[in-house]
């Protein structure tokens, strides 16, 4: 059995590729996150580390969290892709990207340098079906980043089909597979049971809009 890395946001993307990589018979063995050069918050979604361990905890695997600021970040994930290589003994990172080419060329790339497979389940799928699969399948998940368009008002949000037919009619991808909002997974078939997280106030940093959470 193939065993792999998952490249965890925290969010449900990488949630369900990783759900669908052991639907295959691939066997997981950890997870990895990047995190911002503090260490405190994941660098692309914003979450505390604290939530990110609540997670890995009721899946029962490892966190390899690394902190990292965005002009190291090739090096740094490449540092950790060896290390896990060589502790864990795997073969392969799943990744939760959908369609966007230059994120696959990266990732296979850099699997490819420390002598791993990329797999990425959700390549090119219908966004939609596959964010209503997500659902379906048991996925609890809510905003907690976002950009300008959509507004600090869908901050905190859980997605729902409802809530999909929403984004859609303000012209945002069902999935935010295009950058515009950032998911935190509370439950789902993969934890033992659910996370508790409480949000707070909304900040504005950037371009973006994020939600404090504990």
């Amino acid at each position: 059995m193939n065993s792999f890395v998952t490249s965890w946001s925290g969010g449900k993307d990488s949630c369900f590729a990783m759900m669908l990589a052991m639907n295959a018979e691939l066997k997981p063995v950890a997870l990895l996150n990047m995190m911002n050069e503090s260490g405190n918050i994941s660098r692309s979604h914003g979450i505390p580390k604290a939530i990110l361990e609540s997670q890995a905890a009721m899946i029962g695997l490892p966190l390899l969290a690394k902190s990292t600021s965005w002009a190291n970040y090739e090096t740094t994930f490449v540092s950790a892709l060896v290390q896990l290589k060589e502790y864990y003994k795997i073969d392969s990172a799943v990744f939760g990207d959908i369609d966007l080419q230059a994120h696959r060329d990266w990732e296979e790339n850099v699997c490819e340098f420390v002598g791993l497979k990329a797999w990425l389940p959700l390549w090119q799928q219908d966004r939609k079906k596959l964010v209503l699969q997500m659902i379906g399948a048991g996925i609890e998940t809510y905003i907690v980043s976002c950009n300008e368009l959509m507004g600090p008002s869908y901050l905190g949000k859980k997605i729902t089909p409802a809530l999909v037919d929403e984004l859609e009619a303000i012209g945002v991808d069902a999935c935010g597979e295009n950058g515009e909002f950032h998911t935190l997974v509370v439950n789902t078939p993969l934890f033992r049971q659910a996370i508790e997280v409480t949000f707070g106030a909304t900040l504005h940093h950037g371009n973006y809009w994020f939600i404090e959470m504990s």
